[in-house]
């Protein structure tokens, strides 16, 4: 197991749509890697193109927090409703030292495949959608900055510029 490169903000592979899975071996010979990297980095998920595969998969563990759940393969994830909505601080291991408060919806319904190849259509709420939500705009190209305000993305910009160039912002900021 090892740990792997996060690809930051400006890189291409994370503003573009990634392929489906179709050969799970590629998944497989991965997730430890990916997971080890997520715990190294302190994340709760990680999307493939954050370490730059370009396929539709994450892994995702928040067991470390109040939530009783555990680590999540999920492949070819598809949201398929969302509902209610909620208010909460988000960082992004691509965009580091940079936070804001996103609105998302409260819970979704997610279709997505296990690791087994099992299919799987499944209602998450609270932090375990929020992550889910988070990884699934990572797969199509979406960042958490991109749902703030023109105003609150101005504050950024220069920071994200910044991680473009060298991989960190010269200062962080909370949103």
């Amino acid at each position: 197991m090892a740990k792997l490169p996060v690809i930051k903000y400006g890189d291409p592979i994370l503003r573009q749509k990634t392929r489906p899975v179709e050969d799970r071996q590629q998944v497989l010979d991965l997730v430890d890697d990916m997971f080890d990297t997520m715990y190294e980095e302190e994340g709760m998920g990680l999307a493939a193109n954050q370490i730059n595969v370009d396929l539709n998969f994450m892994v995702v563990d928040i067991s470390h927090t109040d939530e009783d759940e555990g680590p999540r393969v999920i492949i070819n994830a598809e949201v398929v409703e969302s509902s209610g909505s909620s208010d909460l601080e988000e960082g992004c291991l691509s965009i580091p030292e940079i936070r804001a408060t996103i609105t998302r919806p409260e819970t979704v319904l997610l279709r997505y495949e296990d690791e087994h190849g099992q299919e799987h259509e499944e209602h998450f709420d609270r932090l375990l959608s929020r992550v889910i939500q988070h990884e699934v705009d990572h797969l199509t190209g979406i960042f958490f900055t991109d749902y703030l305000t023109p105003a609150k993305h101005s504050l950024i910009d220069k920071r994200l510029s910044e991680i473009a160039e060298t991989g960190a912002p010269s200062t962080g900021i909370i949103l």
